[in-house]
């Protein structure tokens, strides 16, 4: 499985940052510049949770597995890849996410003096750190599932010959 890279995330970050931007001010010259939504912050904040629980728990049982302690219970292989799976889509939508939101918050920056723009250029920011801490807490799960580079990964696994 590949692993994801930063320069990927940075650059969809980016170009979702700029699109958003000029969608921000195209929109504000046509009309109203809808909300951003507050929760927006609270969904992705509540991914980053999930994915540092799940990785923390993964090296918990990883390290009891290979100390074998007894009563250990270890990690199905299948269960690392579905982690990593979803922690490299996390991070792809986050940082996706990430950049709209910061497109727009970069829009209303110009806008501080008025408090409704103000409270939104906060939420859009709040979004834009909860989508770091998304794209953190699925690389940090990434590396804790990754396989040991000992060499003892020479496809002959144990299967019964």
């Amino acid at each position: 499985m590949k692993q994801l890279r930063l320069g990927v995330l940075a650059g969809l970050f980016a170009a979702a940052g700029v699109l958003s931007w000029g969608g921000a001010r195209l929109w504000d010259s046509v009309g109203t510049l809808p909300s951003v939504p507050l929760a927006a912050s609270i969904v992705l904040a509540v991914i980053a949770v999930i994915l540092l629980a799940t990785a923390l728990s993964t090296r918990t049982r990883l390290r009891a597995q290979r100390e074998r302690r007894p009563g250990a219970k270890g990690v199905e292989p299948l269960f690392a890849a579905r982690a990593v799976v979803f922690g490299q889509a996390s991070a792809l939508v986050a940082a996706l996410v990430g950049g709209l939101y910061g497109g727009v918050g970069v829009f209303l920056l110009g806008f501080l003096d008025i408090p409704p723009r103000r409270d939104q250029a906060i939420y859009a920011g709040a979004a834009v750190v909860a989508g770091i801490a998304v794209v953190a807490a699925a690389l940090f799960l990434e590396r804790v599932c990754r396989l040991p580079e000992d060499g003892n990964d020479d496809g002959t696994g144990t299967a019964a010959a």
